[in-house]
């Protein structure tokens, strides 16, 4: 299963050590979730895991970007077509298209208006988990 996570559900997954955002981060190391990156999306990744005001533990930050760099999947992708109320989003709607990822998986449904998903399945952490199950 292709996937695509926004930044937001690795920082709950690292900040929690329960729920649906931690399970994912789990999933990643035994299931068959392939992650589905590109370099912006990886820049991402390491600036907002290390931003002091987090306090996320190293250790915990290079464990799981050096996961997502293993098991993940570097997607291509062209000029973005798609204008989202945050620009920053566009890269992941964008490798989630090019990807023809199942789902892009984030904790703000609000910055994926429907209407401008271009078919993509825009999940919460735990509509992709219940989903993981019906499969």
């Amino acid at each position: 299963m292709r996937i695509v996570l926004d930044t937001n559900v690795l920082v709950s997954g690292l900040l929690s050590s329960s729920g649906p955002p931690r399970e994912i981060l789990r999933l990643l190391e035994t299931a068959p979730i392939v992650p589905c990156l590109n370099e912006s999306i990886v820049v991402e990744y390491r600036d907002v895991l290390a931003r002091p005001r987090l306090a996320l533990p190293v250790s915990a930050v290079a464990n799981l970007l050096l996961l997502l760099e293993s098991v993940g999947e570097h997607i291509p992708t062209g000029p973005y077509s798609v204008s989202l109320p945050d620009p920053d989003d566009e890269v992941f709607l964008a490798v989630a298209l090019a990807a023809h990822a199942d789902f892009l998986v984030t904790g703000n449904l609000r910055d994926f208006p429907a209407r401008l998903r271009q078919g993509v399945a825009v999940v919460s952490p735990r509509e992709f988990i219940d989903a993981l199950h019906r499969r």
